[in-house]
This record gives structure tokens, C-alpha cells and sequence, in this order.
């Protein structure tokens, strides 16, 4: 089955960003001048006086159609907050502030609830204040599956720099440095849309009642596997951060696998890194890959394939590093080293094992 394409995503991005960065110049000399260093970053920093403050902005796409099937909408909240408030601290922001956007078709007080109680019990595990928010009826613009309310839904979050602390932003980074992968229970909030195609041709347009043939999860139905709620990583990397980790760089494994999200803080130093061991996926992700005929290859670019998040660190502090995730109840394991040479490598753990390669300088934003 053909895959999204997720290179021409990135070349939109490219030419989305490029129009964003003719704009800097604008605020030059002012406050919110943003800082051009970190160019590649997960979120983007500006300079208020003597503070830095970094913002940035993300959706959950299509797995919205995995709660209108379930009518279960409280999860969703954790992967609204986590696609942000992720992206923050992989620059070493602390998240402190979040807005959000829903956009429906028809308003429904019930399932709205539902998701602000959803969004309230996110935003306790990351620590952050939902500071705004806007509900817009746009009728016919929105659709999606069932009779009820549909919805679209994205949120900006604000971070600061952490007391004592500096931005991460990959330019620490050396040869040699450990790499550290964390468990993700899910497919974070992407690659749903290959997802759905994958099990709608396999299963019809009734798929999410259909159950899941494998592994811990064999006989539970689709739809509620699918439903998995991102997990948030921001109080364990806080908790790196008070304790004085050397965190050189973090990587947040969502689209574009992990070659493009790791290879993206790496190809500012045109280095790359050797990965002899990552966590291996959840058995329902390599049934979805047999029931859509996806190899390797592709898996990994389109999902995070059990990996969420990627820490560099000098490999003296990774017997403590790896101590202090496992208090949080989190798998991590070091996954490999940094390299001189620029290119990312691994071996899969999908349906077959196989050397998936990327040049940095290819990788995505």
C-alpha cells in the first residue's frame, strides 16, 4: 500500500518557513526579535530584553476520527498538550502556557466537555496553564465520521528557559556523544491518515470494531489501541534538566520517523549517529504493517515505530540519565553513539530487520 507523502510535507513546510523567516527582520532590534540560532529547532525562540521565549504551534490531525468512532473523547487532551508541549522542551523550554483552537461543524456541550476535562488532566501532568482558547462553528467546512460533532483541533504553547539553564539546541553536540531512545506506548498524533486506509481496506468502513489479532493486545478492538494517548515527556526531561544532565540535543520522534527528526539537530553540526539498538515497536504496529503490506522502510519515516523521544548526552551521564527516566516508569535504553560521518543509521524491528539509512542534510526541518 502506498504510503503519505511526507517528503512533499516537508517541502511545503520548507516553503512555508522560508515566508515566516522574511518576516524576522520585522521585529529586528525589538522585543519578540526571534533568534535565528536555532534554525531547525523543534519550536521557535524570540528575545523579550534579557528573556528568551519559545512558541509553538501543532494539531492532532486525523486521530480526531479515532475518538468520533469510539465516542471516547477524554484521551485526546494528552495528545493535544504532549505535540507542543514535546516540541518545547526538546529545545529546553519549559512549558508554562497553552492556547487552543476548536474548530466543529456543529456545537455539542457534551463532547466539548469532554475534551476541555480531557485537556484539564494533560495539562496537570505537563504543568502548564490553558491561557485561551476558541471555539468556532464553521458548519459544512468541518467534516468527519458519524453523526455527531466533528472537529478539528490545534493549540500554541509558550516555554521559558528553565533558572540556570540554557536553550538546547544541538550545538553541543559532538562526536562520541550517547544516544538515548524512550519508549512510546503509541503512534504518537501522525501518520493516522495511513492508518485508517490500511484498515478501512482491510476491514471496511466499520474497521474500529474490528479486533486486533496480535501480541498483548490481541482482542481488543482497533479502535480502542488506536485511541492510545500520547504520553507526555516534558515532566521527566524537566526533571533531566533540574538535575543537571548535560542534554546536548532531544529529538521528538513524530513524523518523519526517526531519520528526519533526529537527523534534523543533527545536520546543523553535519554530524550523524550509529544506532546499534532502539526499542522495538508495539505488536499492533507490525500487524498494521502485514495487514497493509508496508515495509520497513517506509514504516519508520511514517511513525515513530516505538521510539518517541531521543536524548544526546556525553556518555558519562547515562547510567544516571537512564536511572532517573526509569523513575517515571518510562523504557529507555542508550540506542547508539554519535558519528563523525553525517548520516543516521539503524536496524529495523518491523516485519523484517533491515539498515535504514538517511543523510542528515535530507532530513526534515
Amino acid at each position: 500500500m502506498k504510503a503519505m507523502n511526507l517528503n512533499h510535507g516537508h517541502d511545503c513546510s520548507k516553503l512555508a518557513y522560508g515566508w515566516a523567516k522574511k518576516t524576522f527582520p520585522f521585529r529586528e532590534g525589538r522585543e519578540g526579535m526571534p533568534v535565528l540560532g536555532v534554525d531547525g529547532g523543534f519550536s521557535n525562540i524570540m528575545k523579550f530584553g534579557d528573556e528568551l521565549i519559545g512558541m509553538t504551534s501543532d494539531g492532532i490531525g486525523t486521530k480526531v476520527e479515532i475518538a468520533e468512532r469510539t465516542e471516547n473523547y477524554r484521551t485526546l487532551g494528552f495528545d493535544l498538550v504532549a505535540m507542543v508541549v514535546d516540541d518545547l522542551i526538546a529545545n529546553g523550554l519549559e512549558p508554562v502556557n497553552l492556547s487552543n483552537i476548536l474548530d466543529v461543524d456543529q456545537l455539542d456541550s457534551n463532547i466539548v466537555d469532554e475534551l476541555m476535562h480531557g485537556l484539564y488532566d494533560a495539562a496537570k501532568v505537563a504543568g502548564v496553564a490553558v491561557t485561551g482558547g476558541e471555539i468556532a462553528e464553521l458548519g459544512a467546512r468541518i467534516s468527519g465520521w458519524g453523526p455527531k460533532m466533528h472537529f478539528n483541533w490545534c493549540s500554541t504553547a509558550i516555554g521559558v528557559v528553565p533558572k540556570n539553564s540554557k536553550i538546547i539546541d544541538g550545538s553541543l553536540i559532538s562526536e562520541g556523544d550517547a544516544v538515548i531512545t524512550l519508549e512510546s506506548p503509541g503512534f504518537r498524533s501522525n501518520g493516522y491518515s495511513l492508518i485508517r486506509k490500511i484498515l478501512q481496506k482491510n476491514f471496511g468502513d466499520s474497521w474500529h470494531l474490528s479486533l486486533v489479532k496480535e501480541g498483548v493486545n490481541a482482542g481488543k478492538k482497533w479502535g480502542e489501541v488506536l485511541l492510545c494517548p500520547c504520553r507526555i515527556y516534558t515532566p521527566i526531561l524537566m526533571n533531566l534538566i533540574r538535575e543537571k544532565i548535560s542534554l546536548h540535543g532531544i529529538a521528538h520522534i513524530t513524523g518523519g520517523g526517526i531519520q528526519d527528526n533526529l537527523g534534523r539537530i543533527l545536520k546543523n553540526k553535519n554530524l550523524g549517529a550509529n544506532l546499534e539498538k532502539i526499542l522495538p515497536p508495539m505488536d499492533y504496529m507490525v500487524e498494521l504493517q502485514k495487514l497493509g503490506d508496508i515495509d520497513d522502510k517506509t514504516a519508520y519515516h511514517q511513525w515513530n515505530m516505538g521510539n518517541g523521544m531521543m536524548l544526546i548526552l556525553p556518555q558519562n551521564e547515562v547510567s544516571k540519565t537512564l536511572t532517573l527516566i526509569k523513575s517515571f516508569d518510562c523504557q529507555a535504553i542508550q540506542a547508539g553513539l554519535i558519528t563523525k560521518e553525517p548520516i543516521v543509521r539503524f536496524m529495523s524491528q518491523g516485519v523484517s530487520s533491515t539498515l535504514i539509512s538517511c543523510e542528515t542534510a535530507k532530513a526534515g526541518k
